[in-house]
């Protein structure tokens, strides 16, 4: 007999920014809990969270488990429950699968700004439905003041998902810089202020 009976394991996906995990149990015997893992390839696996169990009960339990993905620039991840007993013996559950591409461009301002010398700038690529199903050339460039490009740092194709990139201007002098990220028809500049 399974010490757990599991079913309805789901994953949704809320404002691309988290992803709620819930699952149910029939009945349980010797449950200690549930650890919650994540993993971008199936292959490697991330503990992120433990649901504490209910021990031994024939009645229904819902479970419910939130993963802020700030940690995370994947367009897909992949979800699964270790069911842990008492004695530490564990039992997997299916894995469940999520996208979690965002559906328009978005360029957030660096941080931290004012900076010295580096600073992290986060940018989003929509799903490749609303770009025709093909990757587009994405390119992210620093301009100085009187618009003289510094340095580029993005000029490739890429998949739809959320980047991040670090920018280092120790080799710049003090002083206001925009950044603009460009791919087909949309193009945005934000301002950031490097202080030495």
């Amino acid at each position: 007999m399974t010490p757990v009976e599991l079913f309805g394991f789901i994953a949704d996906v809320i404002n691309n920014s988290k992803v709620k995990l819930e699952w149910t149990t029939a009945s349980e015997t010797n449950n200690e809990g549930f650890e919650i893992e994540r993993s971008n390839d199936k292959t490697n696996w991330r503990l992120i969270g433990f649901k504490e169990g209910k021990g031994t009960t024939t009645e229904t339990h819902n479970y419910s488990f939130t993963d802020d993905l700030l940690d995370t620039s994947s367009s897909k991840l992949y979800y699964r429950l270790k069911q842990v007993d008492y004695d530490g013996s564990f039992e997997y559950s299916d894995i469940v699968e999520v996208d979690i591409a965002p559906s328009t461009y978005s360029l957030s301002q660096n941080y931290p700004n004012p900076f010295n010398p580096s600073t992290t700038i986060k940018y989003s690529i929509p799903d490749v439905i609303s770009t025709g199903g093909r990757n587009l050339l994405v390119t992210l460039k620093v301009y100085d003041i009187l618009g003289k490009e510094v340095a580029t740092l993005a000029n490739e194709e890429k998949p739809a998902g959320k980047y991040e990139v670090d920018f280092n201007a120790a080799n710049l002098t003090s002083g206001i810089y925009f950044y603009q990220l460009k791919s087909g028809q949309f193009i945005e500049i934000k301002k950031m202020v490097m202080v030495k």
